[in-house]
């Protein structure tokens, strides 16, 4: 099957990759190293649905049919199609009766995160559940450091806003070591997110009291 990017690049062919089934399902935190973000927070929420702590899913993108055959009549087989925009952010669900949502960004700089990783469809869409009572964030690793931070989203329209003022483009590390929460790694789960929204529930539900 050939799937085509928003960007207009060629399709893309995919083939099946050779799995080594000698090889332990959960490995040490170190030889999962250099593992992107996406996957390791898709091994983390497969860990925290089977263990009934939360249930987040990544979002489906959406996908443009182009060309379909059917081979048969009870089958159908898709040979072209494009992936769209994704229109709001990656992942949601709940969590201790909470709604959850949140985006998850890479950078390879060692200093700052450039703010034109967001887009403002996903700004617009994350102010509209923060203003239903929702959890929202957006996790921003520094892939070359191994550093994962947890940014309230608060924070991220504060950024965003003095952006579109004529303020700087990025956001330093060392702001975001300050505003953000850092989530660590271990073993199972690679990624233990989870304590990282229960200080960022403990500081809305104390906003909340002294409302």
């Amino acid at each position: 099957m050939s799937i085509h990017y928003p960007s207009g690049q060629g399709p893309v062919h995919f083939q099946k990759p050779l799995v080594n089934k000698k090889t332990s399902r959960y490995q040490s935190t170190y030889s999962k190293r250099g593992m992107s973000l996406e996957k390791e927070i898709n091994e983390s929420n497969q860990y925290y649905l089977a263990t009934h702590q939360a249930v987040i899913h990544k979002k489906p993108t959406p996908i443009q049919l182009v060309k379909v055959d059917y081979p048969k009549r009870s089958a159908a087989v898709i040979r072209e199609a494009y992936f769209r925009r994704p229109s709001t952010t990656d992942y949601n669900g709940i969590y201790k009766g909470y709604y959850i949502d949140f985006d998850a960004k890479e950078t390879r700089n060692k200093r700052s995160f450039p703010l034109k990783n967001f887009h403002q469809h996903q700004i617009n869409h994350l102010m509209a559940c923060v203003a239903q009572g929702g959890i929202c964030f957006a996790f921003i690793k520094f892939t070359t450091l191994d550093l994962l931070y947890l940014l309230p989203a608060t924070k991220l329209f504060e950024y965003w806003q003095d952006q579109k003022n004529g303020g700087k483009s990025s956001i330093t590390l060392a702001t975001i070591k300050k505003d953000g929460i850092k989530v660590e790694y271990g073993l199972n789960p690679r990624l233990q997110y989870l304590p990282a929204i229960d200080q960022l529930i403990a500081i809305y539900e104390k906003g909340e009291k002294h409302e």
